[in-house]
């Protein structure tokens, strides 16, 4: 968590000014970690999509077992289509699944692997075990070093939730509201975790609406 926290300190000082930043599950962590290790507000707006301080170890070992799942990779699109449907049954089947390509890259050998670095799996191997005392150990230990991070948050922020999402609860976003108190929260009905791939349309507007509220940046026109 340390070097995603960095990666993202280091692309705010490459644009020389706080960014609105929306962080969907890893991505939300990572910005909070961040913020965590500054006393500055890197951020001029937050939206977390999905993620809370207080993550749900049946949900986390659920989300790991798949990242572990398919070490050698798929033979083709479909087949990476089949496994991504057994893992969402919830979700309606897509009709056209050359939108994997984006989030899968084909190796030398032919086949398809996702594009994160296998040793990230390596790294969190602890939870890939899928020991449930481990798994609670750990998404203890990150609650509580994202709590206090998340209490040097003073910019505006939403939280989204799938209203199906086994990764966070409402009594973890309610958690993260008593430590951030001026966030806002939006429940997305029939989505779960992988909100904007379930509901985009209703994903895209509560960001859109909270992202026209904001003042405007420093330096723009009135």
């Amino acid at each position: 968590m340390d070097a995603f926290a960095g990666d993202v300190l280091a692309v705010i000082d490459a644009l020389g000014e706080p960014p609105a930043v929306v962080g969907a599950s890893l991505g939300g962590l990572a910005a909070l970690a961040a913020q965590g290790a500054t006393t500055r507000q890197l951020f001029r707006a937050l939206v977390l999509v999905d993620v809370t301080p207080r993550l749900e170890p049946a949900g986390v070992g659920r989300v790991v077992g798949f990242m572990a799942a398919h070490p050698e990779g798929f033979a083709s699109l479909d087949e990476a289509a089949a496994a991504v449907a057994r893992y969402l049954p919830d979700r309606a089947p897509r009709k056209d699944i050359t939108g994997l390509s984006r989030v899968l890259r084909q190796a030398p050998d032919g086949r398809y692997r996702w594009r994160w670095d296998p040793r990230l799996l390596g790294a969190i191997g602890d939870l890939a075990g899928g020991d449930p005392e481990t798994i609670t150990h750990r998404t203890d230990e990150i609650a509580t070093l994202l709590t206090q991070a998340a209490r040097r948050v003073l910019v505006p922020t939403l939280i989204i939730r799938g209203a199906l999402s086994d990764v966070i609860s409402g009594e973890g976003v309610a958690e993260f509201l008593e430590a951030v108190p001026h966030a806002d929260s939006v429940e997305i009905g029939g989505a779960g975790h992988m909100v904007a791939g379930d509901r985009n349309d209703a994903f895209r507007t509560a960001v859109v609406a909270f992202l026209n509220e904001l003042p405007p940046a420093k330096g723009s026109p009135p």
